[in-house]
């Protein structure tokens, strides 16, 4: 099994369309690996959790996987933000019964992937750059999203890269949702940090579980 990685999930990895002409995640993440890594992008724009098991079938020898999912699904989702309850007891309810089938998927699709046997890190999902109206709201409802994220990788004892805390200026991003040549620059960074492939060392916290 060679050194290389695969790039998995969404526009978060295939974002050339996006970039303006400047590198995309995987050419970045290309130039700063060392000489017997390569990379394969495997992500395809616009997928959802369901669609990774389309992409893994695709894997060949890479060692490592690379999984940025669910912000898509988190799109799906975001009439609940608008939804008219009585309480805020029925929009828990409302927001948890979409949690469960949401995580129903992602732990599948991880799953999936782990049948694989590879070196497996997952990401979670950004803020993005909304309107100061939407903001709020929008982080409220992803934090739902990104525990379900992080609960299933603490139990598989996986790596996380935290987009969160990569893509953190209005000029990560090509327009309100997708990552500009610079974020994507930042998440290739994170991505060749999280294997010790950069400065040295993987470094980062550590989650003791179970």
């Amino acid at each position: 099994m060679s050194n290389s990685l695969a790039l998995l999930g969404d526009s978060i990895f295939d974002n050339s369309a996006y970039t303006g002409g400047d590198p995309d995640v995987v050419t970045h993440l290309q130039a700063l690996l060392p000489r017997d890594w390569a990379a394969s992008l495997l992500a395809i724009d616009g997928s959802v959790t369901a669609d990774l098991q389309a992409q893994l079938e695709r894997v060949g020898d890479e060692s490592h996987l690379i999984i940025s999912v669910g912000g898509n699904d988190a799109i799906m989702n975001s009439d609940l933000l608008g939804l008219p309850v009585s309480s805020t007891a029925e929009a828990l309810l409302i927001f948890g019964e979409r949690m469960s089938y949401f995580e129903f998927a992602y732990r599948a699709a991880i799953d999936a992937a782990l049948i694989l046997r590879r070196q497996t890190t997952v990401c979670t999902i950004y803020n993005a750059d909304l309107p100061a109206a939407e903001a709020p709201l929008a982080r409220m409802g992803l934090m739902l999203f990104n525990d379900v994220i992080l609960r299933t990788a603490f139990e598989r004892r996986l790596a996380v890269i935290d987009l969160r805390l990569v893509c953190t200026d209005p000029a990560d991003y090509a327009n309100r949702i997708e990552p500009s040549g610079r974020g994507g620059r930042k998440i290739a960074e994170a991505i060749a940090r999280s294997l010790g492939l950069l400065d040295g060392t993987a470094g980062g916290s550590r989650v003791y579980a179970g």
